[in-house]
């Protein structure tokens, strides 16, 4: 029994990929799915109380499989040096002191800060607050950009929220008004030249009595994102915000093909940003291409319950 739970828990880290999608089941599974490594010190033990050889021996597959996805960010992969450094936070609708969360956000130093979910009363503070640090700023809607460099074509970019799923009937019924932009896409001017700079903050995901895990809203945000990225002609591009979902949900595979995370590729540990109370899953993403993410990390909280995450990059 303790061997067939191990070679099930190794299939499953392996094959997480085919793990059916209804009802949210799979991207679940792949939400969390850097804490199914908890099992095995459970089933070691197990196996050792029972003085089971072939359970220690089926215990190599999740081990193995876990260290192949999970293995590097332990090992970490930072380095010094950058010639960018990006921030993005979710600041939370109803973060009582935007004020001092644009001052925290400034005080990192980062050449362009990527802000989500901002009401229009928290908008004007933190455009009064970052004024000096920042004199370029971009908002649509709920997102916004502020940046030491100067920026120019900025635009909305439709991410769907709101229109696909349970909340597309209320939507076409008219009982809720049009909800303003949650993505945008904008240029920032480096002395390497243009950088195209996306910032999203995709749907939400609700456990739901019905549709179980529901991400109908996330996932065709996370397809609308793909498809303008995948048409933007710029060499350099980055994609900063809160996607509600981990690189490792298959809705991410079309835009991880075109986009490295920084934080998989040049962070340290696990990087989790959400909820900043207990931290248990990365869904706020930096992900670029054209230039070489040097280092990643999570900044200190604030009262958003999400945490701010960091990159530096070199051209």
């Amino acid at each position: 029994m303790l061997a067939a739970l191990a070679l099930g828990l190794g299939l499953l880290l392996l094959l997480h990929a085919e793990v059916t999608d209804r009802g949210g089941l799979g991207s679940l599974v792949e939400t969390f799915l850097p804490w199914l490594g908890l099992f095995v010190p459970v089933l070691l033990a197990a196996a050792l109380w029972h003085r089971s050889a072939t359970a220690l021996i089926a215990l190599l597959l999740p081990v193995t499989a876990w260290l192949s996805l999970f293995g590097g960010l332990l090992a970490g992969g930072s380095a010094p040096g950058g010639d960018l450094t990006v921030v993005s936070h979710n600041v939370n609708a109803e973060n009582p002191d935007p004020a001092g969360t644009a001052r925290d956000l400034a005080a990192s130093g980062a050449d362009l800060l990527a802000l989500q979910e901002m009401t229009p009363q928290a908008t004007e503070t933190y455009r009064k607050e970052l004024a000096a640090a920042y004199p370029h700023h971009t908002v649509r809607g709920t997102v916004g950009l502020w940046s030491r460099l100067p920026l120019s074509d900025s635009r909305a970019v439709d991410v769907l929220r709101g229109d696909a799923g349970p909340l597309a009937e209320t939507r076409r019924a008219g009982d809720r008004p049009a909800e303003p932009p949650r993505a945008l896409r904008v240029t920032v001017a480096t002395d390497r030249g243009p950088l195209a700079v996306y910032v999203a903050h995709l749907g939400s995901v609700r456990l739901m009595p019905r549709n179980g895990f529901w991400t109908d809203s996330r996932d065709a945000g996370a397809v609308a994102l793909t498809a303008a990225v995948a048409a933007e002609p710029n060499e350099r591009v980055m994609v900063l915000g809160d996607m509600n979902g981990t690189t490792d949900d298959r809705v991410f595979d079309g835009l991880t093909a075109r986009l490295d995370s920084a934080h998989e590729k040049a962070g340290d540990g696990f990087g989790f940003s959400w909820p900043a109370s207990f931290p248990m899953a990365r869904i706020d993403q930096i992900l670029a291409r054209g230039v070489e993410p040097r280092s990643a990390w999570v900044l200190p909280a604030t009262p958003s319950d999400h945490l701010p995450v960091a990159a530096a990059f070199a051209w």
